[in-house]
């Protein structure tokens, strides 16, 4: 019986070593750094950076549903939802929900 279930418990000893693990020892070696150190500053900008270019292919290169919306309303969505984001002292969650509701407005308008 227990050989059934043999291959499971691989996977969960494996899942935790490669993502838990990992996590506990980033806590402890991230208690020891500076958050101003040029280290941490060059993660933050390619952090960055990379979450950008994730945004600005699911604007420009869309797939799914929104391959059918037209370019104008994903950059317009955007650039408002961004607008948005700056004018609420940059609440993250204003510029997602702006960005998302003109995006669905729009969607809805043209269909």
């Amino acid at each position: 019986m227990m050989a059934d279930y043999w291959p499971f418990v691989v996977i969960a000893i494996g899942g935790w070593l490669a993502t838990d693990l990992w996590r506990y020892l980033g806590v402890v070696a991230g208690n020891r750094l500076d958050e101003e150190s040029e280290a941490l500053r060059w993660v933050r900008a390619v952090a960055t950076s990379l979450v950008m270019a994730v945004t600005a292919k699911l604007i420009v290169f869309p797939s799914g549903m929104l391959e059918s919306s037209p370019l104008w309303l994903r950059l317009g969505a955007a650039g408002l939802g961004f607008l948005a984001f700056l004018a609420a002292g940059q609440k993250v969650a204003v510029g997602v929900v702006v960005s998302m509701a003109l995006l669905i407005a729009g969607l809805l308008a043209l269909s």
